[in-house]
Parts: C-alpha cells; sequence; structure tokens
C-alpha cells in the first residue's frame, strides 16, 4: 500500500528536524557542484588540458585528458542526485589523489603545499560518503527502499 504525498512530506520534515539528511546532502551537492564544474571546464577545454598532459609526460594524453574530464563531468552529477554515491566517489577520490601527486608533488615543500585544505576536505567527504553512504535525501536510498519492498531475495541479503 502505498503512502499518500502529505505523509511522505511529513516524515521529510520530521527528518529536517532531526537533521538527520542535511550533512550528507549538503556534502554531496557541494563537492559534486565542484567537481561538475571542473569537469564541464575541462570537457570544453580538452586541448589545453591535453597539452597540460603532454608537459607532464602522462602516457596518452589525448585519452587520459577525456577520461578525467569524464569522470568528474558524471561523478559530480552522481553526487548531487546521490545516485551510485558511493561508485562515484571512489573514481573522484583516486583522479584528485592522482592530480596531488602528479601537479602538486614535485613542486612541494612540505605536507601542506601537497594537501591544502580544499584537498583535505574533499577526501574527507569521498571516505565519508563511502562507508556512510548518500543519505536519505538520495536516490540510492529511495531506490532501496522500492527494491527491498519489491524483491524478496533483497530482504534475505
Amino acid at each position: 500500500m502505498t503512502q499518500p504525498l502529505h505523509s511522505h512530506v511529513e516524515d521529510a520534515l520530521h527528518l529536517v528536524e532531526k537533521g538527520e539528511f542535511v550533512g550528507p546532502l549538503l556534502a554531496r551537492v557541494v563537492v559534486g557542484a565542484a567537481f561538475v564544474g571542473t569537469g564541464w571546464g575541462k570537457l570544453h577545454s580538452l586541448d589545453k588540458l591535453t597539452e597540460f598532459f603532454v608537459s607532464l609526460h602522462i602516457p596518452a594524453p589525448h585519452f587520459q585528458a577525456g577520461l578525467v574530464a569524464s569522470v568528474e563531468f558524471s561523478g559530480g552529477l552522481a553526487l548531487i542526485f546521490g545516485l551510485l554515491t558511493r561508485l562515484a566517489a571512489i573514481p573522484l577520490a583516486v583522479t584528485m589523489v592522482v592530480a596531488i601527486i602528479t601537479a602538486k608533488l614535485p613542486n612541494a615543500e612540505g605536507f601542506f603545499d601537497v594537501v591544502g585544505f580544499e584537498e583535505l576536505t574533499y577526501l574527507v567527504v569521498f571516505t565519508w560518503l563511502v562507508f556512510a553512504g548518500p543519505g536519505r535525501a538520495s536516490l540510492d536510498h529511495l531506490l532501496y527502499k522500492r527494491f527491498v519492498k519489491t524483491e524478496p531475495a533483497a530482504r534475505t541479503m
């Protein structure tokens, strides 16, 4: 039996009062929007990114530039909507760590030259999303609830 719309709204307002989904939602949207923006910019200037990769002597620079831009853009969208969040956070974290190692590490004089506040914040959010999940205000949560209600095999898992 399905719940009426006002019941869903009341449940959502109750969760907002308790503050249960504000943190994960805010973290996902902020980090996702940052990666959508950088990915979009890289997709529209793949030539510049490819030249940068050539200067760093990265193998297959055209392929790598397209891969990085696509991962950032699509992974950022996945975080914003909360779809496959745990799966999207892993490649985003990997691309960020690889970028830190290739671009910042050779010129760094100390730890904070390599990992700044922004990078550290992103890594903490990615770790949180992988282990804690996207929260209740996500498509992952809605699809999981729908799948568990309809699939008897899911309940045994």
